[in-house]
């Protein structure tokens, strides 16, 4: 076994016993207070609403890209990972404007769904593209199923009166460091892998504008951070669907051996 896949082993294990060990830790309520309420048309939370259908544009397209002759794939199986990470994405931006609608822990279960089956598939994609596609097809499934029960286990604990969003929160940040290992560690078989780095600076404006979200609003008024934090993601999922679009397979990757990196 390499030492990136120690190391990737190793993290796999220790986001396992966090997820198990730590102490059960509910949605907070005030999760739920965004700071930019203002109706337009008649439409609650609209900022927060309406910047969903960027999700929803730049999971179309992509999937659109991927699914037909936009994008280049050395096998067909490998548009798999990609179709549900934009699938995901696109119902996300669903989810995420029925949630916004009225913001409530049964609603944001519909957001957050998508967007763990999203963040699963875009593991996979990348396991495919920078271990092998045999790898990252295998893992799919289990991956999905992964985070389909994070989501299902924080809600019925939440219904239970418990709650416990422990799990879905060591996922998603598994999720991150897997991707920013392999971005850094396994080179992409095709070209134009380093876009993947502009994913993760997208990814770190969103998280941030979401932290900031009252002190963006008051800042700036027009829009909140939470709004903007929506646009920023939705402008990650754009950087993936140009990946795609533009890149090549590297002839040399195609066609001589690489050494396993475990995932």
């Amino acid at each position: 076994m390499s030492a990136h896949a120690r190391w990737l082993f190793a993290l796999k294990l220790a986001c396992l016993a966090a997820a198990l060990l730590l102490p059960a830790v509910p949605q907070p309520a005030g999760y739920h207070d965004f700071a930019d309420t203002r109706a337009l048309l008649g439409v609650p939370n609209a900022a927060d609403v309406l910047s969903n259908v960027a999700f929803v544009v730049a999971g179309l397209g992509g999937l659109a890209a991927t699914l037909g002759r936009g994008a280049r794939f050395a096998s067909r199986g490998e548009r798999l990972p990609y179709a549900v990470f934009f699938a995901g994405v696109a119902l996300t931006g669903l989810g995420s404007a029925h949630y916004h609608l009225a913001p409530d822990n049964e609603r944001l279960f519909w957001d957050r769904l998508p967007m763990a089956v999203a963040f699963m598939g875009l593991v996979a994609a990348q396991i495919a593209d920078r271990v092998g596609a045999r790898a990252g097809l295998a893992l799919l499934g289990p991956l999905l199923a992964l985070g389909v029960a994070s989501v299902v286990h924080w809600r019925a604990t939440e219904r239970l009166g418990t709650g416990n969003v422990v799990p879905y929160a060591v996922l998603q940040a598994y999720a991150v460091f897997v991707l920013l290992l392999l971005a850094s560690f396994a080179r992409s078989r095709y070209t134009h892998g380093v876009l993947l780095f502009h994913v993760f600076a997208w990814y770190a404006v969103a998280k941030l504008a979401e932290a900031l979200d009252r002190e963006v609003f008051a800042a700036v008024g027009l829009a909140s951070g939470h709004t903007l934090k929506h646009l920023a993601a939705a402008a990650a999922v754009a950087v993936v669907w140009r990946m795609l679009v533009v890149r090549a397979p590297r002839p040399d990757a195609m066609h001589s051996p690489r050494r396993a990196l475990a995932a």
